[in-house]
């Protein structure tokens, strides 16, 4: 149930509660149950007999919420406050339902009212910060996340939003504001993945060679619910043109074929028609659960993949890899892996983002953390791997921030015996 619900007394021992009070208590219990629709008529029937019910008043708030009827709920939270429930819980409830309502500036009212009263309460600087990122406000949006975080230091959700928002500060012309930001990020919160990594990328400082596999885990287990919507409003082109690379192969349709990184299973529907097998690895639990939901594989791990890769020699006929390297800055490990894992003959396909030809670094992460690479050294990477280059292609990946993402697509083979 959405909102904070007051528990209510009423009456001295011995001295039955009122009516109104007798029928709030019955919808408390229904809206504990997450039974909304059966507790709202009991809490309209209570405060028609007692409008005076403050706790009531937010209770019913908290269902009108639930239910979708979200002006009611802002009415009812106000006639919480106005009825004596001055406290930072129906100030956070009130500025949260606005926020869903697009009351926006009575929204930062109410969480600034809730804040001086619980200046302690995470959620509400959590939530405030969602506000201001939702007016373009970027950089006050980070401050209250960094509030949040340092009132609940592990909380996932207020890492994620923090990152968000400094790449929207750093991408809307908020570079130095942004990077001095993420290194105070960093300094606060060093064993955290994202401040890490995605924090690096803002501050413009030193990365890893990699993604760390915990930021990968966790940055995909978040994002595993809309992955699918949110990549096809980016054009997201990948998969698509690793099938087309491969529909100009002689395949064959009796493959061992592993899907690497395989994710929300976007590759799965390309790749079942030449597989004998098709196997499928990710990080992600949250990422594995909507694969198996699709139906299409015949084994799925989780598992980090240069370690699975190397674990299984001469396994695989196809090895596809969509966007799974641009989470790598240094290629080595993983392609000398990739290649071990197939057997003579058999084909690695992978995408990875192009880096500009005009920088003269092999890789650099930018600032969404994923890592770019030069043409140059991915040709030299996969030759040092001992594969044979068949292709690279250069194509658009997909659209960022409304700018294309040019990528290298890629279709290496493990030379015969």
């Amino acid at each position: 149930m959405a909102g904070s619900r007051l528990s209510l007394r009423g009456g001295m021992r011995g001295v039955s509660p009122s009516p109104a009070l007798t029928l709030s208590r019955q919808a408390d219990a229904l809206a504990a149950t997450g039974d909304a629709a059966g507790a709202e008529p009991l809490y309209a029937r209570a405060l028609a007999a007692d409008p005076t019910l403050a706790g009531t008043h937010n209770n019913h708030g908290n269902v009108l919420r639930a239910l979708g009827r979200l002006e009611e709920a802002a009415s009812a939270y106000r006639a919480a406050i106005l009825h004596g429930l001055h406290e930072g819980m129906a100030h956070y409830n009130l500025g949260s339902v606005l926020r869903q309502a697009e009351g926006r500036d009575e929204a930062d009212a109410a969480f600034r009212q809730a804040l001086a009263l619980r200046p302690d309460h995470a959620e509400a600087w959590n939530n405030r910060g969602n506000l201001l990122r939702d007016l373009d406000r970027f950089g006050e949006a980070a401050v209250g996340y960094r509030r949040a975080l340092a009132l609940r230091p592990d909380w996932a959700d207020a890492h994620d939003n923090l990152g968000a928002v400094l790449y929207l500060l750093h991408e809307q012309g908020g570079e130095m504001a942004a990077a001095a930001l993420a290194r105070l990020w960093r300094r606060d919160h060093p064993a955290n993945p994202l401040a890490r990594h995605i924090g690096a990328a803002i501050a413009g400082e030193e990365a890893d060679s990699r993604a760390p596999d915990d930021y990968v885990r966790q940055t995909f287990d978040l994002f595993a619910e809309e992955f699918d919507r949110k990549l096809a409003e980016l054009d997201y082109r990948a998969p698509a043109l690793l099938a087309g690379m491969l529909a100009d192969e002689t395949l064959g349709g009796a493959l061992d074929v592993l899907d690497a990184g395989c994710g929300t299973g976007l590759c799965a529907a390309a790749l079942r028609p030449h597989a004998r097998r098709l196997v499928g690895v990710d990080l992600s639990e949250g990422m594995l659960d909507r694969a198996r939901h699709r139906g299409l594989y015949d084994e799925l791990h989780g598992a980090e993949l240069v370690g699975f890769l190397a674990g299984r020699p001469d396994s695989f006929d196809l090895v596809m890899a969509a966007d799974v390297f641009c989470y790598f800055g240094v290629l080595d490990d993983a392609l000398a892996a990739a290649r071990s894992s197939l057997r003579p003959g058999g084909r690695l396909a992978f995408t990875v983002e192009m880096l500009e030809p005009a920088d003269d670094r092999p890789h650099r992460i930018a600032t969404h953390g994923r890592y770019a690479h030069a043409e140059s050294y991915v040709r030299a990477a996969v030759a040092a791997a001992g594969l044979v280059m068949r292709r690279c292609d250069h194509d658009r990946l997909r659209f960022e921030s409304g700018e294309p993402v040019m990528g290298l697509v890629v279709l290496a083979e493990r030379p015969g015996p």
